[in-house]
């Protein structure tokens, strides 16, 4: 079993803890694999109530490691990053994050899944595509707008900007804010109430709310698959990734002429 997701069960709840500190719970293919792996099992485990997904150390997520990710694995099967995306739409129980420090890309358009969502003070959140030269993922360009609006959804995706905890706040991307030393006890805490409800009834209530939101869900994920692997690769996305590893600002206006 993989150690990069550490699972813990409490009272019905079973914690799920991203478990790469050193690169800021960057996901991994293998990341990636052990969280849907353990979704997946999740919601067909009769003693788990409720989910709560955090991260080790200072950090939720950085999102994918680009020193591990690519679009196109060697073989057959599903990528680990699609099987997680799947997972998570499939889930039918309450989904909490505890989420402190970093929290972009794939962590940001993950903590969109969630039913309830507990910020710490220390929170750097991102949605950085349009920067990378690619397009939201995880269904994110669904989600997104409705959680804060269309016009809102398009400012925070189009100028890919960090916004701290007051904004995230502000914009309703969380649910409650608390310190970083109380934020996995306050989420913690929540999950245990919500876990003592029968399993049924929570799970009959989460699939009535995701209800109409399931096909343009899935038709998002769909869209979004298409335009990443047209875009992956591309000029643009090869002078943003290099820009990073290279710790320099990258040069768009290149590719204007």
């Amino acid at each position: 079993m993989s150690d990069t997701v550490l699972k813990e069960y409490q009272d019905g709840v079973l914690i799920l803890t991203l478990n790469r500190p050193k690169k800021k719970n960057a996901f991994s293919r293998e990341q990636w694999q052990a969280f849907a792996d353990a979704i997946a099992e999740a919601n067909t485990d009769s003693k788990v109530a409720a989910v709560l997904v955090t991260g080790a150390g200072a950090d939720f997520s950085s999102g994918t490691d680009l020193n591990d990710f690519t679009a196109d694995d060697a073989g057959e099967g599903v990528h680990p990053f699609d099987a997680c995306a799947e997972a998570i739409v499939n889930f039918d129980k309450p989904l909490i994050c505890a989420a402190k420090g970093i929290c972009i890309g794939g962590g940001a358009t993950l903590m969109l899944h969630a039913d309830i969502v507990y910020i710490g003070d220390s929170l750097r959140m991102r949605f950085p595509f349009t920067n990378l030269g690619l397009v939201p993922e995880f269904g994110s360009s669904y989600l997104l707008a409705q959680v804060v609006g269309t016009r809102k959804a398009a400012e925070i995706m189009l100028l890919a900007e960090w916004m701290n905890a007051d904004r995230a706040i502000e914009l309703d991307l969380a649910t409650a804010r608390f310190s970083d030393e109380k934020l996995l006890d306050a989420a913690l805490n929540k999950a245990k109430e919500i876990a003592k409800w029968p399993v049924r009834s929570l799970i009959a209530t989460k699939r009535l709310l995701k209800a109409d939101h399931q096909t343009p869900l899935k038709t998002a994920l769909a869209a979004e698959t298409k335009e990443m692997h047209r875009l992956g690769g591309s000029a643009e996305n090869i002078e943003a990734v290099m820009a990073i590893l290279e710790k320099r600002e990258p040069d768009f206006s290149q590719f204007r002429k």
